[in-house]
């Protein structure tokens, strides 16, 4: 596990491993320097040019103690000073009085004229960036981008690169290799942060882990060293001891859906799946997963008190706020719509399951709703709530009341949208934030998907996943993470810890299917064979 910080987390750790703990901030700048001055020095050559672009704060002195480095090493070194010097530091003014020192080559943006550079090491802004980027920044940004030096490489974070949420800045210099200092920074771990840092190296400068715990940080990302976490199989048991999911899935010509997320239960260690879905879909289940048990029902049991000749209309007799029109309710002689045989089928089924997984390809047929809520008020397991479920939470709002803190939600950034009334650009520019919010707000767990799917709790906590590519954008992928992380809950793993080890093995078998085939051909259930060998050889993986 890896703690990923906020840029007010690390200046705390760096704050009180100084102040409280009385490690010179010189000492940590100079082991700072030393491994950029390293990552550097691999990648130059025999008489490369090099130039330092350093702003006034901490970060530029880092920059400028790295340059020191080099040059002493031989390499022909230019620092490049943005901003004005006079406001810099005390530690900048440390370091520069070095450099004048050894007669380094030193000049403001201003009167620098450009020339040839092999390897830029941009230490303008690092974590300390909190607002869009203007000015004479960003023309110097601009004019080095253009400029286009064979290398960079960034000291903590890339210019323009905001450490939070990973967002650009107006404008930003891309990296070759980032080097971070004690602990990965969340932007660098969040789209489009991650693609901007390319490589990233955390070097241990000598932060104590005192100093951690007093910023108490709260996001995190797993390894395969992390594998380990998975569930262990004991040697005597049966198919009970592994779990009962409950499928709650498919509607006529969805049955992938349903196939999927049954697929991945399984593959991920469940010991029964029981798919329950429209009777269309029996035949072809009964085919492709012959292993689940088919449980079908037909749409109109759920309205069987209604006339007949309302049901194909009942979508009609909506009112604004998404319930159902109490008169004609009660003019079919029902208020709940729905037949007391139904929901008794819906308690036992309910019951038999040790976890259910509710919506993958449900459709948006008014009955739905009228299901959903069913399953929430009668179900006392774990639900993974997924796809048309959430579309049902979204379009009647009133189902939240049924939330329990045994609910993961998994949305993609359309479907949380549509939960929350922000716009998808607005929640992609705070991924984390707003599965926090959701999560605390509700009681649950938050699987909020994208690139970087962020995966929250009531508590606050927060996985920020990093394995995964673009190769898993195809349908049916959500339906096999619905799959897998009911799969880890059905052999007991809590629901947060389930859904970040489901993201996170659902990620590392579509990185071990693109290094093999490519990342144009993918099929979900490839994924989920992937997801299969994972978990069948976790142990040796943890150990590569």
């Amino acid at each position: 596990m890896r703690h990923l910080l906020t840029g007010e987390q690390m200046k705390q750790v760096d704050r009180y491993t100084i102040e409280n703990v009385g490690i010179p901030s010189l000492v940590l700048m100079e082991r700072a320097a030393m491994a950029v001055a390293r990552e550097a020095q691999a990648l130059l050559g025999k008489g490369d040019h090099v130039w330092a672009l350093c702003g006034t704060g901490n970060n530029g002195a880092d920059g400028v103690a790295a340059a020191r480095m080099l040059a002493l090493k031989g390499y022909s070194v230019t620092v490049i000073v943005a901003g004005d010097p006079q406001r810099g530091t005390k530690e900048f003014h440390v370091q520069m009085e070095i450099a004048r020192k050894l007669d380094m080559t030193v000049v403001e943006w201003k009167d620098f004229l450009p020339g040839h550079c092999d390897l830029l090491i941009d230490g303008m802004f690092g974590v300390g960036l909190t607002r869009e980027i203007e000015g004479e920044y960003f023309q110097i940004l601009k004019a080095l981008k253009e400029i286009g030096p064979r290398v960079v490489v960034a000291v903590d974070m890339p210019s323009g690169i905001h450490s939070n949420t990973g967002q650009v800045m107006g404008i930003a210099l891309e990296a070759d290799v980032t080097v971070t200092f004690g602990y990965e920074k969340l932007g660098s771990a969040l789209f489009p942060g991650r693609e901007y840092c390319k490589r990233v190296v955390v070097e241990d400068i000598g932060f104590p882990q005192v100093s951690l715990s007093k910023a108490r940080p709260f996001a995190y990302t797993y390894g395969r060293e992390d594998l380990e976490r998975m569930p262990k199989r004991a040697a005597y048991a049966n198919k009970g001891s592994f779990g009962k999911v409950l499928l709650i899935a498919g509607c006529i010509g969805m049955s992938g859906a349903a196939y999927l997320a049954g697929l991945g239960a399984y593959r991920t260690g469940a010991g029964l799946v029981k798919c329950l879905t429209v009777e269309e879909n029996r035949e072809i289940l009964q085919q492709l997963l012959p292993e689940a048990i088919v449980s079908c029902y037909r749409p109109k049991e759920l309205f069987s008190h209604c006339r007949a000749d309302r049901f194909g209309e009942l979508q009609g007799d909506e009112r604004e706020d998404g319930e159902f029109d109490v008169s004609e309710r009660e003019e079919a002689g029902n208020t709940d719509c729905c037949c007391p045989s139904w929901e008794a089928r819906i308690e036992r089924e309910c019951a038999w399951a040790d976890v259910i997984v509710l919506g993958p390809g449900l459709g948006q047929e008014p009955y739905v709703r009228l299901l959903v809520q069913s399953v929430l008020t009668s179900a006392y397991v774990p639900i993974v709530l997924d796809a048309d479920g959430l579309n049902a939470v979204a379009a009647w709002p009133r189902l939240e009341q049924y939330y329990t803190e045994n609910i993961v939600i998994t949305p993609h950034l359309g479907e949380m949208a549509r939960l929350t009334g922000k716009s998808v650009d607005q929640i992609k520019g705070a991924v984390v934030d707003t599965a926090v919010e959701y999560s605390n707000a509700h009681g649950i767990v938050c699987v909020l998907k994208d690139a970087a799917t962020a995966v929250a709790n009531r508590e606050g906590q927060c996985y920020v996943n990093t394995s995964g590519n673009s190769a898993m954008a195809k349908a049916g992928a959500g339906d096999v993470l619905a799959g897998t992380v009911a799969g880890l809950l059905a052999q007991g793993m809590e629901p947060f810890d389930g859904a970040a080890m489901g993201v996170y093995i659902h990620g590392l078998a579509g990185d071990r299917y693109k290094a093999r085939y490519g990342e144009n051909g993918m099929l979900a259930r490839e994924l989920a064979d992937e997801i299969g060998r994972i978990v069948m050889d976790a142990e040796n993986w943890a150990r590569e």
